[in-house]
Formats: C-alpha cells, sequence, structure tokens
C-alpha cells in the first residue's frame, strides 16, 4: 500500500465525497478514483459503497481506516524526524486555533513568529476547541492553541499559558441591572431570566453549566453558539444575560455581582505525545511560552 493511496482513501472517508476528497487533495476526481481502485486490488476488497451520491465505508474500509491513519501518522513522524536533523525552521506548521484565541490572544505574537520564520508555512485552521482536540489525536493536527478540556487525555501534553476569568453580563438596561449598586445577585436570581451560552456540549459550556448544577439549578438557555463574540452581540441588544471573558466587557454591558466564586477557562496549546514536533512547531512553542500570563488584546 502507498502513502498517496492512503491519503486519497482518507480523504474519501473523511469528506463522504470524491469530489470533495480531490479538492482537499489538488488532484482530479479520476485521479482520486484511479487510486482508490488501486487500493481496493491490493487488498482485495471493496472499501466504499457507491449508493446514488452517498459514499460510505464498507466493514473492511472501517478496519482499514484507524490503521491508515497511522500508517500515515508514522510516515510523516520520519519525514519530520529526519528534517529535523538539519536545525533548519522551515516547511508547514498545521496549527489550529479558537476564534476567540485566534482574535484576542494570537495576533502579535503570529506577526512576530512569521517575521523570524519567514520559512515556515502557516497552515491556519479556526475550529472548536472540541474539534481541535480530535484534530490533534488523528494527527490531521501538528499542535492547536485553544480553550482546555476540563480532564486530561493520556495522548496529549496539555499545557496552561492563560486564564480567562468569565464575568457575568448583561445589557445596561436588563432587569438584572435594576438591582441596587452594592447588592449581590444569586444563581436562582439569574436563573428567572432567559440567558445566552456557549453550546452545552463546548469545553466553556460545559464548566459553566457546572457550576449551576452544582447548585441544584438547570440554565435557562434561550439561544446557543460557540462564537463568544456573537454571544456579546446578543447580550448587549437585550436577548439575555450571559458569561464572557473579562476584557469583552466594554460600554455595552455591565458586568453583574453575583454571589459564587469566580469561574475561571483555563486556555493553552497541546500536541500529540507520540509525535515528533517539527522545528516550526517547537519555535511556535517556545513564542507561546513566552506569552505565558499576558492579558489578552481588546
Amino acid at each position: 500500500m502507498d502513502t498517496q493511496s492512503l491519503q486519497a482513501f482518507l480523504a474519501v472517508a473523511d469528506t463522504q465525497s470524491f469530489s470533495r476528497a480531490a479538492e482537499q487533495l489538488y488532484l482530479t476526481q479520476p485521479a482520486v478514483s484511479k487510486r482508490i481502485a488501486t487500493l481496493e486490488s491490493q487488498v482485495g476488497t471493496r472499501l466504499f459503497d457507491r449508493i446514488g451520491r452517498r459514499i460510505a465505508l464498507t466493514e473492511a474500509g472501517s478496519v482499514l481506516l484507524p490503521q491508515a491513519r497511522r500508517i500515515l501518522f508514522s510516515v510523516e513522524d520520519s519525514r519530520r524526524a529526519l528534517a529535523n536533523l538539519s536545525g533548519q525552521v522551515g516547511g508547514k506548521l498545521t496549527l489550529a486555533t479558537s476564534h476567540h484565541i485566534g482574535l484576542h490572544r494570537l495576533p502579535p505574537l503570529l506577526k512576530q513568529y512569521t517575521q523570524r520564520h519567514s520559512e515556515v508555512e502557516l497552515d491556519l485552521h479556526f475550529l472548536d476547541s472540541e474539534q481541535a482536540y480530535q484534530g490533534v489525536l488523528d494527527g490531521t493536527l501538528e499542535m492547536a492553541v485553544v480553550t482546555l478540556a476540563p480532564h486530561p487525555h493520556e495522548q496529549l501534553q496539555v499545557v496552561e499559558l492563560w486564564r480567562d476569568r468569565l464575568c457575568f453580563a448583561c445589557a445596561i438596561d436588563h432587569p438584572l441591572n435594576q438591582q441596587p449598586p452594592q447588592s449581590e445577585l444569586s444563581l436562582t436570581d439569574l436563573c428567572e431570566y432567559n440567558c445566552v451560552m456557549p453550546g452545552a456540549k463546548t469545553f466553556t459550556g460545559s464548566l459553566i453549566a457546572k457550576r449551576f448544577s452544582q447548585a441544584g439549578l438547570e440554565l435557562p438557555v434561550s439561544m446557543a453558539t460557540n462564537y463568544l463574540e456573537t454571544l456579546k452581540m446578543m447580550c448587549s441588544v437585550g436577548l439575555g444575560w450571559s458569561l464572557l471573558p473579562e476584557k469583552m466587557i466594554d460600554s455595552e454591558l455591565v458586568e453583574l455581582k453575583v454571589d459564587t466564586p469566580p469561574i475561571y477557562r483555563p486556555l493553552g496549546y497541546l500536541v500529540h505525545t507520540n509525535r515528533t514536533l517539527s522545528n516550526a512547531a517547537r519555535m511556535m512553542i517556545e513564542e507561546l511560552e513566552n506569552t505565558r500570563g499576558e492579558s489578552p488584546i481588546k
């Protein structure tokens, strides 16, 4: 089995489309079909069922899928290890970050990095933190800078760099802002009004939900989105109260005093423990470590 056929197999399996796989690999669709046919001939069985426009893995394809990922992972790892021997910092660095971190934490760092290491081709992906975790695990991403998961993963090296304090916030004219200046709201008080929150399955959303569930309360979520900038907008126009990073509280919002300990979310980077990092990734980690504890930009 050659690596080109395996790459085509993974691309079709991931996209469930020969045409999208061809776009991803910068090939023609017939070229992708030929590589899949070659691989099926080598293993002696069909790997995909083609029903109309739908593409699905056969049982044999499902068995081959994790093995193919491991083979390509090992090949790429070997290439990186050999390339590192030269000491040069170049090649492609596939890096994922969340939209919020990409907007508020990384711009100065990325500018400095690209100026210092102009030979690096930075392949930057904006993904939800949960998707980025999976990308590092399956080897499609070399590293990620995201909100960190509440529980460690044995295959990942996770390093916390910053902490966001999440603030209870609402629009200036929201009923929750009509309390006497020195009074504190309770979590129960908040639950009398609709809120707008990150998705329940996100790391940030689960962190917030846990605080309320510990108090025996259920969040009255009227709308949810994984984009904090969108949450801020919805909160500022009165669609509900929310929890937002401290640096996002501006003149359009008011921070509410709530009788509960502060809620913090950890932010940092992660890499696969079994992966040989490229020199480009090592330099990126060095730049990230230099920003430890720095405040975000507004």
